[in-house]
C-alpha cells in the first residue's frame, strides 16, 4: 500500500492529495473493475476532535491497518482519508475503519455498531458500479480544498474569530466563572438495593453555558485551533477559581478533566503547590484518549509528574471497543473510564468487556454516561463497581430525599 507524499517538491509547489487522487482515478480508467474505495469522513468530526495531532494519529492508524492491501492512501486537505485499493477481504477494511473510529469514540459521528456508521463516518465504493459517483465526489473535494478543514456543527452560527476570542478571554479574566463550573459525582453503587456512595466529584466547565451566556451568536468549537486555546484558558480559569474558593471544594476528592498542555503549564504548577498535602491522593486528573495518543511523549511526561506528586491519572473517552485494547498497567494509568451506550449490551462483547475489567482491576474502571438503570445493571454484570451519569445522580437525589 502506497502513501502519497510530495517527495522532492516544496510545500508551495507540491500537488494536493485531492489532485493526486483525481489523477489516480482517471488513470485507472477501464481497469477499475476490481478496485474499491473507502472515504473516511474525519472532516465531519466535531472541531475539538479535529486537532492536527488527532488527524496525524488517525492517518497513521489507518495506514498501518491497510498496509497489506494493494492500494493507495490519500490524506485530503480537509482531514478526510481516501483509500483506493484492489478488492481484498472486507474484514480488513472493517477493521481499519473501526480502529480509526475507536480513536474518536467520544464523538457522536462514530456512534453505532459496525456498519451502522457506514455513510456517516465512512463511505464504501465499488468502482465497477460507483465510478462516476466517486469521480464527482472527488472533483468536488478538489474544488473545495481551499476551504481546508470544515467547521463543526455550529447551527448556522459563524465561527469564533481571533478578535472575538480576545474579547472572550477579557470577559473570562474579569468574570466569576464559578457559574460555569459543573460537578458530577462518581460513585460506587451497591448491587441489589442500588445504594450510591460518592468517591469522587468531577469538575468541568460548561461550554454550552459559556456560549449561551457570553457569545450566543458564535460557534465556539468551529475553529479547532481557537477552540483548543479556549479550553486551555478555561482550564486555567477553573484552576484559579479553585485556588481562590473557600467553600471546601478542595477538601473533597476531585476529578479534573484537563488538557495535557494545561498540566505542563505554570498555572497547574501553582495549583499543585497550593494543594494541602492531605489532598495529594484525592486528586484524579483525566485525559482524553485522543489527547494521550496524539502526543504519547507529552502524556508520559505529564503522567510521571502527576504521579510523582501524589495524584492519580485516568484515561477518559474509551468505548466498549477500545477498553479491551488498553493495558492499564502498561500505560501506568491509575483508572480507566469508558462510556455506556444503549447498544453495548447487544454488541456481543460482554465477555471481552468482562475480561477487560478483570485485567484492569474492578476497582480501577469507571462506567460513565449511565443514563438509566440498565447501564448500572450491565456494568455490575461486567464487574464494574464505579459509575457516573444521570442515573447515579438520581440515586443520590433519592437517598438524600431531594
Amino acid at each position: 500500500m502506497n502513501r502519497h507524499d510530495a517527495a522532492g517538491a516544496s510545500p508551495q509547489n507540491a500537488p494536493s492529495d485531492e489532485y493526486r487522487l483525481l489523477d489516480h482515478l482517471q488513470r485507472l480508467g477501464r481497469g477499475r473493475g476490481d478496485y474499491h474505495a473507502v472515504h473516511v469522513h474525519l472532516a465531519r468530526l466535531r472541531a475539538q476532535h479535529r486537532q492536527d495531532h488527532h488527524l496525524r494519529v488517525a492517518e497513521a492508524t489507518f495506514a498501518s491497518q491497510v498496509a497489506s492491501l494493494d492500494g493507495r492512501l490519500f490524506a485530503l486537505t480537509n482531514g478526510d482519508l481516501f483509500l483506493v485499493h484492489r478488492q481484498g477481504p472486507p474484514v480488513a477494511i472493517d477493521a481499519a475503519v473501526a480502529a480509526v473510529a475507536r480513536l474518536f469514540s467520544a464523538d457522536p459521528l462514530t456512534a453505532g455498531e459496525g456498519r451502522a456508521v457506514v455513510g456517516r463516518f465512512h463511505t464504501l465504493y465499488d468502482l465497477a458500479d460507483d465510478f462516476e459517483e466517486v469521480l464527482g465526489a472527488v472533483k468536488r473535494l478538489h474544488r473545495d480544498r481551499g476551504r481546508h478543514r470544515r467547521v463543526g456543527d455550529g447551527g448556522g452560527r459563524p465561527p469564533l474569530t481571533p478578535a472575538r476570542l480576545g474579547q472572550l478571554q477579557e470577559v473570562l479574566n474579569r468574570a466569576d466563572v464559578s457559574t460555569l463550573v459543573r460537578s458530577q459525582a462518581i460513585c460506587t453503587v451497591t448491587p441489589g438495593n442500588l445504594s450510591a456512595q460518592p468517591i469522587l466529584h468531577e469538575l468541568y466547565m460548561s461550554i454550552a453555558e459559556l456560549q449561551k451566556s457570553v457569545l450566543p451568536d458564535y460557534d465556539l468549537a468551529a475553529n479547532p485551533w481557537l477552540f483548543q486555546y479556549l479550553t486551555q484558558t478555561l482550564d486555567q480559569r477553573m484552576l484559579t477559581q479553585l485556588m481562590r474558593n473557600n467553600d471546601g471544594t478542595l477538601s473533597r476528592s476531585l476529578a479534573l478533566n484537563l488538557n495535557i498542555d494545561t498540566v505542563l503549564s505554570r498555572d497547574f504548577l501553582d495549583f499543585d503547590a497550593a494543594l494541602p498535602s492531605a489532598r495529594r491522593r484525592t486528586l484524579v486528573v483525566e485525559f482524553q484518549t485522543i489527547d494521550v495518543f496524539g502526543d504519547l511523549g507529552a502524556f508520559l511526561f505529564a503522567r510521571d509528574f502527576l504521579q510523582a506528586n501524589g495524584h492519580r491519572v485516568c484515561l477518559d473517552g474509551l468505548d466498549h471497543h477500545g477498553l479491551p485494547m488498553i493495558d492499564r498497567a502498561g500505560l501506568g494509568l491509575d483508572l480507566l473510564k469508558f462510556l455506556w451506550t444503549p447498544t453495548m449490551a447487544e454488541s456481543g462483547r460482554a465477555a471481552a468487556l468482562r475480561a477487560a475489567v478483570e485485567a484492569a482491576g474492578r476497582a480501577r474502571v469507571i462506567l460513565c454516561r449511565c443514563d438509566g438503570p440498565e447501564a448500572i445493571a450491565f456494568g455490575h454484570d461486567l464487574g464494574v463497581t464505579m459509575f457516573q451519569g444521570r442515573a447515579v445522580d438520581g440515586l443520590l437525589s433519592a437517598q438524600s430525599g431531594a
